[in-house]
């Protein structure tokens, strides 16, 4: 079966898809990659097609927009206005790659910010699956990612957190998508209801790629919302780290990681600065690890090494402790790892996954990246560091997580729906 996968957004949004395309792969699918250029490498090299969507996303980030959207998003409308800003200049290119990209497809599989990816499904009569790595569908037992993480609401007030976010993230992009839908695809605009609340009407199966240890599905979620587990994407077989961070780790204690992802604020001397301050303190050892925000760009001190890029499955379980921004795939890692994490979020549903690693005890409170201090920072890691009940909890948690198939589940899922709905869909080739 052809299959295509619509993943918009940084690393974290694409390399799970990417772990999934190639699940389904294996399974014996020819599955298509779409997202943004600087991911092809990624994709082709784990043998899946690829189309590119729009520019190198590393540009959304570190322009002086970018940043500006990071810094000022604090809650979830000032967050999905201002992408929507950012966006808009090449919204039309994007929606017109996502076309492109499933002209073949039998079924299309799509990220949250891949926002054509429903309405081309309904346009081609094909199965559609939403791949999301943060829940969406409406319980009354969390509240929505962008609520207070650390406010107590009853059940009905939880309920509706959940309706307002499914507002928040369909009203900036109504217009642009319902205009595209009526003048290109010849489909009639979303109703008021917003775009999850008709997928939920249309039964579309909801992939969440998160652990069930980590955020157990509700009773109250319907059928077709599938907690499958993590989807992993570990390192190339034969992969070999740098010689410098081989002879790093050999020197002494396993060290503290510290990396932001693809966050990129303005002043990354300061918070070099300030994680050196903080390992002087505590007698760490430090891994600054530079991503995109180029963390670590100052002279260092023999027990702390910079690098670039290391697959996370292979670097964490050798950390004392791992310091980030809550990113989803980066709070996976951390958990898998089976070491603490101290988790300082910017935005988005960076504060869900914090409160999420709080909640479970396998790291201390957390505080906003803009909050972080020094002060701050050697408390949490000497706490991430010596907490005996702590680092038991983080390595049994780990070990549930290790023992889970995330990407073998979504792919059954995938084929269940496709077996029981075949009928329902032309194009469809019936699997065996």
């Amino acid at each position: 079966m052809r299959i295509t996968i619509l993943a918009v957004g940084s690393r974290g949004d694409v390399q799970p898809c990417v772990a999934l395309g190639e699940g389904l792969l294996r399974a014996g699918h020819d599955v298509l990659l779409a997202a943004s250029p600087n991911f092809r490498e990624l994709a082709v090299g784990r043998g899946l097609t690829f189309a590119a969507l729009g520019e190198d996303s590393r540009i959304l980030h570190q322009g002086e927009q970018g940043r500006d959207w990071m810094e000022n998003s604090g809650n979830p409308l000032s967050l999905m206005l201002g992408l929507s800003r950012l966006l808009r200049p090449a919204f039309e290119r994007l929606l017109a790659g996502c076309w492109s990209a499933c002209a073949d497809a039998e079924a299309v599989i799509y990220s949250p910010l891949a926002f054509g990816g429903p309405h081309i499904a309904e346009k081609l009569g094909i199965p559609s699956f939403a791949a999301w790595p943060f829940p969406m569908s409406r319980t009354r037992m969390f509240p929505s990612f962008g609520a207070p993480p650390n406010r107590k609401m009853g059940p009905r007030l939880t309920y509706l957190t959940h309706v307002l976010g499914e507002q928040v993230y369909w009203l900036p992009f109504r217009k642009e998508v319902n205009r595209w839908r009526e003048s290109f695809l010849g489909l009639p605009a979303v109703s008021r209801r917003g775009i999850l609340s008709d997928l939920h009407a249309r039964q579309v199966p909801f992939l969440y790629g998160y652990s069930p240890s980590v955020l157990p599905p509700p009773r109250d979620w319907p059928s077709l919302a599938h907690v499958t587990g993590y989807w992993f994407l570990d390192a190339p077989a034969g992969w070999r780290p740098p010689a410098a961070l081989e002879s790093f780790l050999k020197a002494g204690p396993p060290p503290v990681y510290f990396g932001f992802g693809s966050m990129t604020p303005r002043d990354m001397e300061k918070v070099t600065r300030m994680v050196l301050l903080a390992l002087k303190r505590t007698g760490q050892r430090g891994i600054l690890v530079s991503g995109w925000g180029d963390l670590g760009n100052s002279r260092l001190p023999d027990d702390v090494l910079k690098v670039d890029e290391v697959p996370h499955d292979w670097l964490f379980p050798r950390m004392a402790a791992v310091v980030h921004h809550g990113g989803a795939g980066t709070t996976a890692a951390g958990l898998r790892a089976g070491v603490p994490s101290v988790v300082t979020p910017l935005f988005a549903d960076q504060p869900f996954w914090a409160q999420r690693v709080y909640e479970l005890g396998v790291g201390p409170r957390w505080t906003p990246f803009k909050q972080v201090s020094a002060e701050w920072l050697e408390a949490a890691i000497r706490t991430a560091t010596s907490d005996a009940v702590m680092r038991r909890r983080a390595a049994a948690l780990g070990e549930r997580i290790r023992a889970e198939d995330g990407v073998g589940q979504a792919v059954e899922v995938v084929h269940r729906h496709l077996r029981e709905r075949s009928h329902t869909y032309p194009r469809l080739v019936p699997l065996g």
